[in-house]
């Protein structure tokens, strides 16, 4: 290794790997949770129609003003709570880092979890503490993680409502003690509020630590990067002392307000993306060996017959379809793939290959 890399990088940054996207052109893409339908022709033409006027020269609006609004509007959140925009969850997560870190703090959630929950507070300095979900279920084990906010104290609480990777949504008052219990600030991490019914945005200011973030990628805008945070305001101002200067360029703004107009035809994409995942939890089910777990996402975790989660990879590869592979990613996910909710098509073919990968490799 250079020996300038290895004095000044950070060992704990060299022992990481890039967060990797594999390629996916020519494929079926079931890998990364994104709404697989595109824009309706005529809204595509009203929307290039809103992009004309727009003055790439000029630096965008810091704030996001109209964007907050239409936020706001379309996303019912409560009226004397603070709202702080980030470049995606990532950049939300990473200014929630940079606002608490210490020497000896730490962030807490339960694993298995998104990723980045860890990966961001590594970069910040920030210890990470993950407390197993329970193995049969994946539900949270309450004493554990009582426990463990006791013994760690920890600054950060995560909590992602559903979760990801496994689909599951956390019993509400499991929530409500450890957000009870907590020192610090409790994120419920809402990425796919779209696909559940149940959320703690409307208890928002019902305790002052609690915070929830959400993102506009699950309900079909995942090129724009938008998350918002909302809280109580004075938080959400410390928190935007460590946003970097228009961190929501100009393109998305607008883009991402004009679409919130039209959130109809999103809602009603989420009404077919749910319709398609009750279809794929019944032909998943329907396969002998695979044990689908029950979702209020948009993927569906499923376990396959041990040892055979990289061969089935590879097979649904080579027919043409990318989806995650979660073997070796935690112990509580071995033999598990994770499967998108796509189109109907997509998920027709995708069955069609996973019967096909099973009776040739035996269930």
């Amino acid at each position: 290794m250079n020996a300038r890399i290895e004095s000044l990088v950070r060992p704990e940054i060299r022992a990481l790997r890039a967060y990797h996207v594999p390629e996916s052109a020519g494929l079926i893409k079931l890998d990364a949770m994104e709404n697989p339908y595109t824009w309706p022709e005529s809204l595509q033409a009203d929307w290039l129609e809103t992009l004309r006027g727009l003055e790439l020269n000029r630096y965008p609006d810091p704030q996001g003003l109209v964007l907050q609004a239409a936020l706001r509007e379309a996303m019912d959140i409560p009226e004397d709570m603070g709202l702080l925009l980030g470049n995606g969850s990532d950049e939300l997560i990473q200014m929630l880092a940079f606002t608490v870190a210490a020497p000896g703090r730490k962030i807490l959630s339960v694993d298995p979890g998104f990723v980045m929950y860890r990966m961001i507070g590594l970069f910040a300095g920030m210890d990470y503490v993950g407390v197993p979900l329970q193995a049969e279920d994946f539900s949270i084990d309450l004493p554990a993680v009582l426990e463990a906010i006791e013994r760690e104290q920890p600054a950060l609480v995560y909590l992602a409502y559903p979760n990801n990777p496994t689909g599951n949504r956390f019993d509400a008052d499991d929530m409500v003690r450890i957000i009870e219990a907590a020192p610090g600030l409790v994120i419920v991490d809402e990425a796919y509020a779209p696909f559940t019914d149940s959320s703690f945005m409307g208890l928002v200011g019902d305790w002052d630590n609690l915070l929830v973030m959400r993102t506009v990628s699950k309900m079909g805008l995942a090129g724009l990067r938008l998350g918002y945070l909302v809280g109580p305001p004075d938080w959400l101002a410390e928190i935007d002392k460590v946003r970097l200067p228009y961190n929501i360029n100009v393109l998305t703004q607008v883009s991402a307000a004009f679409a919130l107009r039209h959130k109809a035809v999103f809602d009603e994409q989420t009404r077919t993306i749910r319709a398609e995942r009750a279809r794929l939890q019944e032909a998943l089910h329907r396969i002998p060996g695979l044990h689908p777990y029950p979702s209020e996402a948009n993927f569906i975790l499923t376990r396959v017959p041990e040892g055979r989660a990289r061969a089935l990879f590879d097979g649904l590869k080579q027919a043409g379809i990318l989806i995650k592979n979660l073997d070796g990613a935690h112990p509580l996910l071995a033999d598990c793939l994770r499967f998108t909710v796509g189109t109907p098509d997509e998920n027709a073919a995708l069955v069609r290959a996973l019967e096909g990968a099973m009776v040739d490799g035996g269930a």
